[in-house]
């Protein structure tokens, strides 16, 4: 089995890709999973992006280890041989990395030890989006959101360089067995193409 996930930070083109993948040739013959949020049925159900506490922080993984664990069956149950994610177990540990530097919660090592624990599908190929932040507001703003959501914590300028930092700084690896950046600045129809032919080229 090959496992392929698409990483980077919200407002990246991750969910764009993968609905253009599903809509090729590749995603006929894969086992494609939404993001973690897409699989919690209400809103106030999903975890808080910014978490008050390392309790909560742990229990946000767990909940989204659950989910997790779903993915892990129904990539098994499906006989596929390529599997595209729209994130992968590095989002959660790359989201504590960040948590721990901007307020100390302590539990990015507590997260990495209890994942031994846990079945998870780990990626092959893992392609990180590489967005700039102004980038990132300025697709936000015109998809419309900004007027319903002013303070959005996962565009706020410190989480967004310590979460880049995890995949592309940090001495730590992440999970993945291999990662590619991939600078996703240009238009929609140019990062999709560029993401199918990477993803192309790793399912021959």
């Amino acid at each position: 089995m090959l496992i392929i996930a698409l990483e980077g930070p919200s407002y990246a083109g991750k969910s764009t890709a993968i609905r253009h993948l599903r809509h090729t040739a590749l995603g006929s013959r894969a086992y494609v999973s939404d993001c973690y949020v897409e699989h919690i049925a209400h809103r106030d159900d999903i975890p808080p992006a910014r978490t008050d506490s390392a309790a909560a922080q742990l229990a946000a993984f767990e909940r989204f280890m659950e989910i997790e664990a779903i993915r892990v069956a129904e990539a098994t149950a499906s006989g596929r041989q390529l599997v595209i994610l729209d994130r992968s177990v590095d989002t959660l540990l790359a989201h504590a990395y960040a948590l721990d530097a901007l307020f100390g919660h302590g539990v990015h090592h507590q997260l990495r030890h209890r994942l031994k624990t846990l079945p998870f599908l780990r990626p092959d190929h893992t392609l990180y989006l590489d967005v700039p932040a102004e980038t990132l507001h300025l697709r936000r703003k015109t998809a419309g959101h900004t007027a319903a959501e002013s303070e959005y914590f996962l565009h706020e300028a410190g989480f967004l360089r310590h979460a880049r930092d995890y995949f592309v700084h940090t001495p730590r690896r992440p999970v993945t067995q291999e990662l590619t950046v991939l600078a996703a600045d240009a238009g929609p129809d140019e990062v999709t193409q560029a993401v199918e032919a990477l993803v192309g080229f790793w399912a021959r």
